[in-house]
């Protein structure tokens, strides 16, 4: 199988990291993944913020879901990654949320192709677009007119996960 649908199919979500920090070659990657990856009209108005993972702005992110959500989870949206990358796009163009999806499963298949873990995060879409949102947005260095649509945070792995299991007989219809 090549690289590519090796990556696809090998690729779980990560909820456990090492305290090792990714080298500048690694975050690199991940970076240049996600801006390579096509846009509608070719607008490429995808904006990554990159965030250490001790960085006490995540902590005020993580408390500010909490208090949105009513529960106090035993762990962080980004489970201790030492990177977590958030992807905003230009609110006034109708595309921006499906370019920024496509960008980070790019990074997320790159991760996976580097040996790196990875977490999609949309969790904290509310509090990133609420009340605050203007707040977090100069905090996080989005460009003027852009806000949040998704992050992911990535690491090595202090964990493992197997794969989800499918059927095709469940989720596909053929015409």
């Amino acid at each position: 199988m090549n690289d590519i649908l090796n990556a696809i199919a090998l690729r779980s979500t990560t909820r456990a990291y090492t305290d090792e920090a990714l080298t500048e070659a690694e975050l690199d990657t991940l970076l240049k993944a996600g801006l390579q990856a096509p846009t509608a009209a070719n607008r490429q108005e995808i904006h990554i913020s990159v965030v250490d993972g001790s960085n006490p702005l995540l902590a005020e992110i993580e408390k500010e879901k909490n208090v949105l959500s009513g529960v106090e989870p035993p762990v962080n949206f980004y489970y201790n990654a030492p990177t977590v990358f958030f992807l905003s796009g230009d609110s006034a163009f109708p595309w921006s949320a499906l370019d920024a999806g496509i960008a980070v499963e790019n990074m997320a298949l790159a991760a996976e192709g580097l040996g790196l873990g990875s977490v999609i995060i949309g969790c904290v879409k509310g509090v990133l677009t609420g009340a605050k949102a203007s707040e977090f947005a100069q905090a996080l260095h989005f460009p003027e007119g852009y806000t949040f649509e998704i992050a992911i945070a990535a690491g090595h792995k202090a964990a493992g996960k197997d794969p989800h299991e499918y059927s095709m007989d469940d989720h596909v219809s053929r015409i």
